[in-house]
Formats: C-alpha cells, structure tokens, sequence
C-alpha cells in the first residue's frame, strides 16, 4: 500500500488535493478488492459500496461539476461489462461489473483505458496458461477482479493521457 500510494503521489503530484484524494482512496479500494478476490473469488459488495460513496464524496467536495462525467463512465462502463457478463456468465461475475462501475467514478473518461489495460493483462495470462498447460487450462477459473484493478491503477496514472493521445491521434489528427 506505502509503494502505491507514494507512486499515486509522485505521479499525480500534490498541486490537486481532490484528485490526489480521489487517487488514494481508489488505490486503496483496488488493493482491497485484488487481496479479496484473489483469496476468497469474489469481491464484496460491501467494499464496493463504501468505496463508491467516498469517491462520490470526495468528487463532490472538491470537483462538483465533474460529478457527470464521472456518472456516465460508471454508467457506460458498468453497462459494458454487464453485457459481458450477461452473455458469457461463467466468464465474468457481477463483482466486476459493478467494479468496474466504481472504477468509472473515479476515473471518469479515464476507466476506457484502464478497462483495455485489464482485458489486455487477462488475456496475456489466459494465454500463457493456455500455452503451458494446454486446452484444459481454459477452463481453469482466474480472479478477473486483479486485471481490472492493475488497469485501474494504470488508468488513475496515466488514462487521461492515453485519452487525449488518443483523440488528438485518431479523431483530430
């Protein structure tokens, strides 16, 4: 936790409080939640619930009029994993869909990066299982919920400017 949150520190610096706020306390929740589901298979509503309502806090006190983007990325974000979830259910739990939900509320534009960083990371590990342990190791069951949390550190780092890389590359380039 010390080693996340004095690189949340250096890397977003300390010029603002309510981002660095927000940082910790998503640095704190994606530990938790990668401890749990890596130990017990599940991530808790609880957590979930908790971590929501002090990101909700913590952007209201200190960027009120970000509180609509971050809305629509936990919205667009938790709805794209639901329809996953829906159509391969042994795949992806629930846990995840409403983590990635709280992710969207912290991250804002920047959980689109951190969501491909995620699927990227357990695709890489699918495969190396599969290619060490053949056909049987794709039934062999992994916590996505630890993906999602590496994109999600990615993401509160470096997802806004991925983003604008992005768009200034391929949408105004």
């Amino acid at each position: 936790m010390a080693a996340l949150f004095t690189a949340t520190v250096l890397i977003l610096g300390t010029d603002d409080v309510g981002e660095l706020a927000l940082g910790l306390a998503l640095c704190a929740l994606l530990l938790t939640i990668t401890l749990t589901d890596l130990e017990r298979g599940t991530i808790p509503n609880v957590v979930l619930l908790v971590g929501a309502l002090a990101g909700a806090g913590i952007a209201a006190a200190s960027d009120p009029g970000s509180i609509p983007e971050r809305a629509i990325a936990a919205t667009g974000a938790g709805c794209f994993l639901c329809l996953i979830a829906i159509a391969y259910p042994r795949g992806m739990g629930m846990g995840d869909v409403k983590l990635v939900a709280v992710m969207g509320l912290y991250l804002g534009r920047a959980v689109a990066p951190a969501l491909l960083i995620g699927f990227a990371a357990g695709a890489l590990v699918g495969l190396v299982m599969i290619v060490r342990g053949g056909a049987g190791a794709r039934k062999q069951a992994i916590p996505f919920g630890p993906f999602l949390a590496l994109g999600g550190t990615v993401g509160l780092w470096y997802g806004d400017a991925m983003v604008d890389w992005y768009v200034d590359t391929f949408l105004h380039g």
